[in-house]
């Protein structure tokens, strides 16, 4: 009986990681030591090229959000040093590339409607506002709110408002999207179908996604390549390659191939967990 390759991945050199396009993030020998002498990351280097969306995985306090925040700018390296498009962050607007960050909480203004949420950042950009409602409307679309513009959060489900979070990302037609748990909070049936509709919208706008889970299921299901990582100190494990056609639905999340990338994530989940060098966390 033939064996599925994706059974045998936790034993089998990482699979090269698919190159859709240009490099659109280099981490290059980053790390991170907080002023009380935490080291949050030992030297890590990670490209992630055009097109990708790439998981990053691992157990809680292993730096997935340190390194997303770096990626996002919001957090400079101790040593290393971060580029996008080959170039530092503060030439990322005059090189005509955008990058959005979608948090874990959906944090929008209670007081405010869905249409004012959405519409924040080209209010701070200075849009004009005939510019800004359009530009509004068209990412309101594709996450499927259309209808729910003049809706305060309140009035919406977990899920709706999380729809809004990425509306309000995607408003301001970014080429690099990171999402630091978007769904951990989510029912399985709201998750899977967000995650689905996240798909959609990376296919159609052909978006860079770097997203931070701690779900298994959902690095495989989403992933053209995953990153595991380890703990104390922070660290990149190992990198697997999803390599599954998309568009993908429940007939891979019911597969072989599906439960064998999930075995191997779980290996090497037990392995980070058990692989931290003692350093102070």
């Amino acid at each position: 009986m033939a064996t599925d390759p994706a059974l045998t991945l936790a034993s089998a050199p990482a699979a090269a990681p698919a190159k859709t396009g240009a490099p659109a993030v280099e981490v290059l020998s980053a790390e991170k030591i907080y002023p009380n002498g935490t080291r949050a990351l030992d030297p890590v280097s990670l490209t992630i090229h055009e097109r990708e969306l790439v998981t990053l995985l691992g157990p809680s306090g292993c730096g997935k959000s340190t390194l997303l925040n770096m990626i996002a700018g919001l957090l400079a390296p101790s040593d290393g040093r971060v580029r996008w498009w080959h170039h530092d962050f503060a030439a990322l607007g005059a090189h005509g590339k955008r990058l959005a960050f979608v948090f874990q909480d959906a944090t929008l203004m209670p007081w405010a409607r869905v249409q004012a949420n959405v519409r924040l950042p080209l209010d701070l950009a200075r849009v004009p506002r005939a510019e800004s409602d359009r530009r509004v409307a068209a990412a309101l679309e594709p996450v499927g709110l259309a209808n729910f513009g003049g809706h305060y959060p309140r009035e919406l489900s977990g899920g709706m408002q999380m729809r809004a979070s990425i509306a309000r990302a995607l408003v301001t037609d970014p080429d690099l999207l990171l999402m630091d748990e978007p769904f951990g909070a989510l029912d399985e049936i709201t998750r899977n179908k967000l995650d689905a509709d996240l798909l959609e919208l990376w296919r159609r706008k052909g978006l860079t996604i770097v997203f931070v889970t701690h779900s298994i299921y959902e690095a495989v299901f989403l992933s053209t390549r995953v990153a595991v990582m380890a703990a104390r100190p922070g660290r990149v494990l190992r990198e697997v390659a999803i390599e599954e056609p998309y568009p993908r639905g429940d007939a891979f999340r019911n597969s072989h191939r599906f439960a064998g990338y999930c075995q191997t994530l779980s290996e090497l989940l037990a392995q980070a967990s058990t692989s931290g060098r003692g350093e102070a966390r």
